[in-house]
């Protein structure tokens, strides 16, 4: 009996207990435009590339027009690493940078999981000047 009870009272607890957040590492869904980001590990950080969005699948050879740094603007969307240099974890990872096409701005950023299946991006011009987005995990 006392065995049975033991048995049931960490059944319970595990499940009281929350899971630590799932590693970012994955293909997600951005908001709008069908936007589809791979964050990968980049040696001791992680970063993350654009993989495809509705313009990039109505014009695979997009450039990325709107840089801010005229030399870059030939350079194709599709591929183009926009998330680098992210450390800590395991559920939040700050430090890094997060760039943007559709203006063409770099900002401080931070990845935060909320939970396996979906995550936090925050980038800041500088704080409180800040955007969040929230991205679901395509796998």
């Amino acid at each position: 009996m006392f065995r049975t009870t033991l048995i049931a009272a960490a059944a319970l607890a595990a499940l009281a207990t929350p899971a630590l957040a799932a590693d970012p590492i994955g293909l997600w869904a951005t908001p709008g435009n069908g936007g589809q980001v791979e964050i990968t590990r980049c040696g001791n950080s992680l970063c993350g590339k654009l993989v495809t969005s509705n313009h990039i699948k109505t014009d695979p050879a997009l450039k990325d027009i709107r840089n801010k740094d005229t030399a870059q603007r030939g350079r194709p969307l599709k591929g183009l690493q926009m998330l680098y240099d992210f450390t800590g974890g395991p559920k939040t990872w700050a430090g890094g940078k997060v760039y943007n096409p559709e203006d063409g701005g770099t900002y401080a950023g931070t990845i935060e999981m909320v939970s396996e299946s979906q995550l936090k991006l925050k980038g800041c011009v500088v704080a409180p000047l800040c955007k969040t987005q929230v991205w679901n995990r395509l796998k």
